[in-house]
């Protein structure tokens, strides 16, 4: 698929998302200062709920206090609480202050009404979001005054401005086939700058329904397999089902200037997500999800957003709104369990996953993220069992198929199941080579067993070259080196490794062991000293053992060698023996 490169008109929207008032002085802190300091500090943490609290009791002193309800008002919105947010933009348009939230949720409020004249009314100076979204807003709402004509003018006037034509035709398309004109929406898609169009998922998805109402559901099928090959969840799954059986699919994803407005600003928010700051594009995710409920997608957003931001518990309310019954289901599970994980809630994540696993039993995606879980959870048995499943369910030729077997071979290695282990490494070799991670684990594997070292070197040598600055990779190539008692050549490796890693525990130890082999036996002591320092006593790390640095600081690298029964330095390894 074809993406337009917006970037530069993105730019210039995410410069203008100032969201400030232009009014009287900021707060004083008087009686109501404790509220609104703790207003503020909630905003600076992202945290929405006590913010929106801590500013309504602020304004229980100060009610006309223009940043006060600016404040209130972002608040408001970035929980999708409009109805709260509506009385309070008003205060501030009355004011005849300048706010883009207070803008845009009095915009909400007009379409939610269907009050487009209104709408048609206001210009830049009296409730103007940003030019893009001005004048597709416009567009729409003369769609929803009665005059489709003076609509599609109006986007054609959009498209004129540099950089914003994939924008106008992508919604002039979508405003044709609301009304019906499915022929002249396939002509905007198709016609000049029609590729521009496709801006997004959402807009292929948009053309598909649209050539089905056209009896074209080869064209439609072709055009979703060119756009998304690979594609495997449920909901183009399900899209590509339909067309297959030869249905009509309904045209439901614009069918109203009120859901073509929220489409603006879903599509915007879409294209600002990554440019523009993370609390800004939530506003555009929930204005889009408060007009047109039915945007699934804008309401996966603002989840992924609160995420982001690390509010988990909004993030878990807002996926948990995607109806059970609808495709984007499946997504929205997959992430209410990757926020549950973050959130530190492994047994919740793990129920959804495996209940996922049991609605969804075809979906490879939903195995291997269970995998994964179950990996950082120190669970091997059963991420290895999970990515087996993953792998049986994953077709042949998917370019996923090589980190399957990454990670399984991880499971299976930390399982001492060596042989397995290796053959799962050198599959993912295969499928696609020269890959650093694959690599480097391969060879890092086969230095702690040694065995096989002059392979290990060569793999990590290759792993190093594509990845010159990760200090594990790094790292592996001093230790290999060490192994093969080539510790001079050894010191320099591990030494950037610990520049690059200051505080991981196995690099500073592997660096004290280095140092101990060429005679620096203060400096190695140093640095063991360091690696016990980083290590957590609530963290199980299975690569650095706690007591072993202690034994190494009484006795030395020497002793603890030959208590284990390990070969001497100078003689730890023979080549490929």
């Amino acid at each position: 698929m074809s993406f337009l490169n917006l970037r530069a008109a993105v730019a210039a929207l995410a410069a203008s998302l100032t969201v400030s008032v232009a009014g009287p002085s900021p707060v004083h802190a008087t009686s109501f200062s404790g509220a609104y300091l703790a207003g503020r500090q909630a905003m600076f943490d992202d945290d929405f709920n006590a913010a929106a609290e801590y500013y309504r009791r602020a304004l229980g002193f100060a009610p006309d206090n223009a940043a006060l309800m600016e404040k209130a008002v972002q608040s408001l919105m970035a929980l999708g609480r409009f109805d709260e947010a509506v009385p309070i933009a008003r205060r501030i348009e009355e004011q005849g202050l300048r706010s883009q939230a207070a803008h845009m949720v009095v915009l909400a409020d007009l379409v939610a009404k269907g009050d487009f004249a209104t709408v048609l009314q206001r210009g830049p100076d009296q409730g103007g979001v940003g030019p893009l979204v001005d004048g597709l807003v416009q567009a729409w709402a003369r769609l929803g005054a009665g005059s489709v004509k003076k609509g599609l003018a109006q986007f054609d006037r959009v498209a004129e401005e540099s950089g914003v034509r994939g924008f106008a035709m992508y919604h002039k398309a979508l405003a044709l086939a609301s009304v019906g004109d499915f022929e002249g929406a396939e002509a905007v898609f198709s016609g000049d700058g029609g590729s521009q169009s496709l801006i997004s998922r959402r807009a292929v998805l948009a053309r598909a329904r649209i050539l089905s109402q056209l009896g074209r559901n080869d064209d439609a099928l072709q055009m979703l397999a060119d756009a998304f090959a690979g594609g495997t969840d449920p909901a183009l799954t399900a899209v590509a089902d339909q067309l297959a059986s030869g249905a009509r699919l309904p045209f439901d994803m614009v069918r109203s200037p009120r859901e073509g407005i929220a489409e603006v600003f879903y599509s915007i928010g879409a294209a600002l997500d990554g440019d523009a700051a993370d609390e800004y594009v939530l506003l555009y995710a929930r204005m889009a999800a408060f007009l047109d409920p039915m945007n699934l997608d804008a309401q996966i957003m603002a989840a992924r957003i609160l995420e982001r931001l690390g509010q988990y518990d909004l993030a878990v309310e807002a996926y948990k709104q995607i109806p059970a019954d609808r495709p984007e289901h499946f997504a929205a599970e997959l992430g209410r369990a990757e926020v549950l994980r973050q959130a530190g809630k492994i047994d919740a994540a793990i129920e959804v996953l495996e209940q996922l696993s049991r609605s969804a039993p075809q979906q490879p995606q939903v195995a291997s993220s269970l995998g994964d879980l179950l990996r950082q959870q120190n669970d091997y048995a059963g991420a290895e069992k999970a990515y087996t499943r993953a792998l049986e369910l994953t077709d042949e030729d998917s370019p996923d198929r090589w980190f399957l077997h990454y990670a399984r071979g991880i499971s299976r290695e930390r399982q001492d199941k060596w042989p397995e282990a290796e053959a799962d490494f050198r599959k993912a070799l295969e499928l696609n080579p020269g890959q650093p991670q694959v690599l480097n684990y391969l060879g890092y594997s086969l230095v702690e067993k040694k065995v096989k070292l002059d392979e290990a070197l060569a793999l990590i040598e290759k792993a190093v070259e594509a990845r010159p600055d990760s200090g594990y990779i790094v790292d592996s190539l001093g230790w290999v080196l060490f192994r093969l008692g080539r510790y001079d050549e050894a010191v320099g490796h591990m030494e950037k490794a610990v520049e690059l890693m200051p505080v991981d525990p196995v690099v500073t130890d592997h660096l004290g062991d280095v140092y101990w082999a060429v005679g620096r036996y203060r400096e190695a002591r140093f640095q063991w000293r360091r690696a016990l320092s980083f290590i957590s006593p609530d963290e199980e790390n299975q690569d650095v053992d706690p007591d072993r640095i202690r034994r190494k600081l009484e006795v030395g690298l020497d002793r603890v060698l030959a208590e284990e029964g390990s070969p001497p330095l100078m003689k730890v390894a023979d080549g490929d023996n």
